[in-house]
């Protein structure tokens, strides 16, 4: 550490600062402190250029890129073994799935041929979208919180998911704060059953959970009426700024609650109309600045609709949060 300190104060430059970073990432790379800067900055810059992108964000697990597989619905409904594998070709090595409610299938196979599958195509699943089921209108829905929820649990483990994430509520489903109020008992009640298996339950918002009504927003009621250790959340970066949210905000009014993060951009446009990592309004670079207070553990890019071929989509998307954020 002697030597390092030595060495920065001989070159007080933002070069220095970021080599020092380098350093600390290779710390079973031996560099001569004594050389000259030139050569210096030549041989850490051979250490790792990634490093050199975005020094604030190294805390972050940067080497998990992964891809809501809604995305590419059409696709893995067709295909689901060929699209994994252009998922994978093109750079991700996470997904997170969406299909199993109402199915209790993972894109029509089993948990040990899914499994299969991802390991096949280099890819780890560790979150998967689920359903609260209280809408009963078609029937009832098999493997939400509320309906065979063990199986889906037991399902979830074979796979290797970690998170099982309450991914959306139907209109019948959303009310006013009592009604978030039973959404957090549920969530509790699914979340023991998750814990029991070394799984997370969370919870995905949208813009409607940010209204407001007595002056408290139903994302605050839900965030308090459910145990903090049980119930965690998957925050999409999207619908909450479209509701007007700060992201960072919700962060540090709930630190560590925000394990789960969808990663997906709004245009510019009045529409404000989903479009491709970094080709959008919302700060990327500042939200995971504050990761660490999050407790941020994936990250997911997620595009519900795409303007021509979701891969083409998904490929510009990796391709900024490459050269940009990790």
């Amino acid at each position: 550490m002697k030597d390092v300190i030595k060495l920065y104060k001989i070159f007080p430059t933002g070069n220095c600062y970021i080599l020092f970073l380098v350093y600390l990432q290779h710390p079973y790379v031996k560099i001569n402190f004594m050389t000259s800067r030139r050569s210096f900055i030549k041989t850490s810059a051979a250490l790792s250029a990634g490093a050199f992108i975005a020094p604030s964000l190294l805390n972050f697990k940067q080497s998990v890129i992964g891809l809501q597989l809604y995305t590419v619905r059409d696709d893995m409904q067709k295909d689901p073994a060929g699209t994994l594998a252009k998922v994978a070709s093109i750079g991700f090595n996470s997904v997170e799935n969406a299909t199993y409610t109402g199915s209790q299938m993972f894109y029509g196979m089993d948990a040990k041929a899914y499994a299969k599958l991802l390991k096949d195509n280099g890819l780890i699943n560790p979150s998967g979208h689920y359903r609260w089921g209280l809408d009963e209108k078609g029937g009832v829905m098999k493997g939400t919180m509320l309906h065979e929820w063990d199986k889906a649990v037991e399902d979830a483990a074979a796979v290797g998911l970690k998170y099982m994430v309450c991914a959306w509520l139907s209109p019948d489903e959303r009310g006013g704060l009592d009604q978030y109020k039973k959404l957090a008992a549920a969530c509790n009640a699914a979340g023991e059953i998750c814990k029991k298996a070394g799984i997370q339950l969370c919870y995905h918002n949208h813009d409607f959970e940010f209204e407001k009504e007595d002056g408290k927003y139903k994302w605050d009621v839900l965030l308090a009426e459910a145990d903090k250790d049980l119930v965690k959340m998957e925050l999409d970066l999207y619908w909450a700024t479209k509701a007007g949210m700060d992201p960072v905000a919700l962060f540090n009014q709930n630190p560590g609650r925000y394990p789960l993060v969808h990663m997906k951009d709004m245009d510019k446009t009045p529409e404000k109309a989903f479009t491709e990592v970094g080709n959008g309004v919302i700060d990327f670079k500042r939200i995971l600045k504050d990761s660490k207070t999050a407790g941020m553990k994936y990250f997911f890019v997620e595009q519900d609709k795409c303007p021509g071929s979701p891969f083409d989509s998904i490929t510009q998307s990796i391709a900024y949060i490459r050269k940009n954020l990790v």
